[in-house]
């Protein structure tokens, strides 16, 4: 049963990056092309996902410790499955409001699935081969992080072929994007029920 256990929260843990590595990409590509917003602008609406992250994990790695981590790491995981289905609906009139709120969320699901998660890694072997868990955890990271940003990169090349974003295809890019977030989303309700 621990392999189990630590076999799904290896899984969860590529799972949750292959489904949230690439959001700040696509968002800056998004906010600075259709809402045509400077990129220390689009910086600044960008950084609300990891401050939120790093003020919830903060405390869901101490709450981990006293409550069971792998709920804590499955409601992560449905809050940033809530976050990119927020995020599948922009389009080329989408409010920033909407874009913090969606980030915001996310934030919350990852600093509420991070903590718990590697609790549940490290915890679920013995002592003696945890640095191998968490070179684990780091592969999983890394794997996750490519997976993203090949799902990210051959949609936007599926809808625009080689072609640069103009003002001409922003319509097929704002579909690129809704679809990258879509397939982030079914990603992440997949990790609900691993984590």
């Amino acid at each position: 049963t621990q392999n189990k256990i630590f076999a799904l929260a290896n899984l969860s843990a590529l799972i949750n990056y292959a489904a949230t590595f690439a959001v700040a990409f696509m968002l800056s590509l998004y906010l600075q092309y259709v809402l045509d917003l400077k990129a220390s602008e689009a910086g600044m609406i960008l950084v609300i996902q990891p401050v939120i992250m790093a003020i919830v994990a903060s405390f869901s790695g101490r709450l981990s410790d006293k409550k069971n981590p792998k709920k804590l790491a499955a409601i992560g995981m449905g809050f940033s499955s809530v976050g990119l289905f927020l995020l599948s609906f922009i389009d080329e009139n989408t409010s920033t409001i909407y874009i913090l709120t969606a980030l915001f969320v996310l934030g919350v699901g990852f600093g509420f699935f991070s903590s718990p998660n590697t609790n549940v890694i490290m915890g679920s072997v013995d002592r003696k081969v945890q640095g191998t868990a968490s070179a684990m955890v780091a592969t999983m990271r890394s794997t996750g992080m490519m997976v993203s940003m090949a799902v990210a990169s051959l949609t936007i090349h599926w809808f625009l072929g080689k072609a640069q974003i103009t003002p001409e295809n922003m319509g097929l890019f704002v579909t690129s994007t809704k679809m990258v977030f879509s397939i982030f989303t079914v990603l992440c309700v997949a990790g609900v029920f691993t984590s």
